[in-house]
């Protein structure tokens, strides 16, 4: 039986293309891509577009990744120019990794219209720090705590506590490591619930795919009333990937939303940067990573080895976890 349950209106679609998918490529995508796919979103009707990350040059050496790593306004303008739509412009900035004094211009001089701030539990202070910045520049603001499978609940709570009496608009939950289930997301809404709508924040969803839930997972949150709901065209993201943007896009079945746009973009697009070498999505190693709460890292490294002795790989990760 088709979903047939209305979409909730408060919904937000958040594309993470550029920037989840970045990591798989540093970057490099081909002349033209990220136009198109600003195309494509706007004809989707998707809400949020994150171009990239928003890092300082003086941390990464700029011959090693593309433009998206660092967005900076001629490149972000050069695709949106002003960005006449009602669609926003969002950068993601890990916490200590941008110049907030000289890389974070005022929002009347910037096509920008979202920070989204990632952070560890332990930097706590220092997102909240940054998100008050943020905030005061004139951007609205995000904070996506990351690698929440290996913090304590009590820990935990803290942290969301404490960004939820920040000026910030979303709090997301991150499954950094695809290791979490739809019955632990429910668990994880009430909590990040109790805290964020006391101080009448929203949630969002970032969803990695390792054990191929990115999506169930996802659609968990949003019946918990989740309204920020992150995906990427063909799952495209670090590793196992996203929630993949068309799935969500169908299910929703929302006016608001057209599939159309995005499945000619994965035919003029994508279907090349396949074609082309750049490889994402499940497989085996990241299943096994995730299955037991592992950082990804460990099977792109044994992908990129060429091993398929997963047995042993097996073996690795759980002793040293």
């Amino acid at each position: 039986m088709n979903n047939t349950q209305p979409c909730r209106e408060q919904i937000k679609i958040v594309d993470a293309t550029l920037r989840d998918g970045g990591i798989v490529n540093s970057f490099y995508f081909p002349q033209g891509f990220a136009k198109a796919l600003y195309a494509a979103n706007l004809e989707a009707g998707v809400d949020i577009m994150e171009f990239g990350y928003k890092v300082s040059k003086k941390l990464f050496d700029v011959t090693k990744f593309g433009e998206w790593k660092f967005c900076e306004e001629d490149s972000i303008r050069s695709v949106v120019g002003d960005n006449p739509s009602g669609m926003l412009i969002s950068v993601m900035s890990d916490v200590g990794r941008v110049d907030l004094h000289t890389e974070v211009a005022p929002k009347d001089k910037s096509v920008i219209d979202m920070y989204r701030i990632a952070t560890y539990a332990r930097q706590t202070a220092e997102a909240v720090e940054m998100i008050g910045y943020c905030h005061d520049m004139g951007y609205k603001t995000c904070c996506n705590v990351m690698a929440i499978s290996k913090v304590g609940e009590e820990e935990l709570k803290k942290c969301v506590n404490a960004v939820a009496k920040s000026p910030v608009d979303v709090i997301y939950i991150v499954d950094s490591f695809g290791s979490l289930y739809p019955a632990d997301m429910s668990r994880i809404c009430d909590m990040y619930g109790e805290a964020a709508y006391k101080y009448g924040k929203q949630l969002g969803i970032h969803a990695h795919n390792n054990q191929q839930l990115a999506f169930a997972n996802t659609l968990a949150c949003m019946d918990k009333g989740v309204n920020y709901l992150d995906a990427t065209v063909c799952g495209m993201g670090r590793g196992a990937g996203n929630c993949f943007l068309e799935s969500l896009i169908g299910y929703l079945r929302n006016p608001r939303y057209k599939i159309g746009p995005v499945l000619k973009f994965i035919r003029e697009h994508m279907n090349p940067l396949k074609r082309s070498g750049v490889a994402w999505g499940y497989d085996t190693p990241y299943l096994l990573t995730g299955l037991n709460d592992v950082h990804p890292y460990a099977a792109i490294d044994f992908i990129k080895a060429g091993r398929d002795d997963y047995e042993n790989f097996l073996g690795e990760i759980t002793h040293n976890s």
